[in-house]
């Protein structure tokens, strides 16, 4: 019904920069938050930022003045720029998304929590 499809991820040297989009498409009446997870090897899965529909943002502390997120609401799109990227930041990082569904082309049907499928950020020394 819905997907998220991330793009962006790749290998950077430190003190470089990324941009990560993710695009959600499909049965969305409305979309809330959106945000940015990542998981790094034998880790598990933490929030690095979420933006709401009205655009207040929250940030780890990890990322805090180096990572901004962003979004476009009419192409229900988020982005993530990460600068001064760290090895660290090394991880798969997924989109998030609390979709609330349409249901006949116009009413509003159920929420929905949707995952993208991963992309790959790899930050070397």
């Amino acid at each position: 019904q819905v997907q998220l499809v991330e793009s962006g991820g790749g290998l950077v040297q430190a003190g470089g920069s990324l941009r990560l989009s993710c695009a959600a498409s499909g049965s969305i009446f409305s979309i809330n938050a959106m945000g940015w997870y990542r998981q790094a090897p034998g880790k598990q899965r933490e929030l690095v930022a979420v933006i709401t529909s009205g655009g207040t943002t929250n940030y780890a502390d990890s990322v805090k003045g180096r990572f901004t997120i962003s979004r476009d609401n009419a192409k229900n799109t988020v982005y993530l720029q990460m600068n001064s990227l760290k090895p660290e930041d090394t991880a798969v990082y997924y989109c998030n998304a609390d979709v609330r569904t349409v249901i006949a082309g116009t009413l509003p049907g159920r929420y929905l929590e949707v995952w993208g499928q991963g992309t790959l950020v790899t930050v070397s020394s």
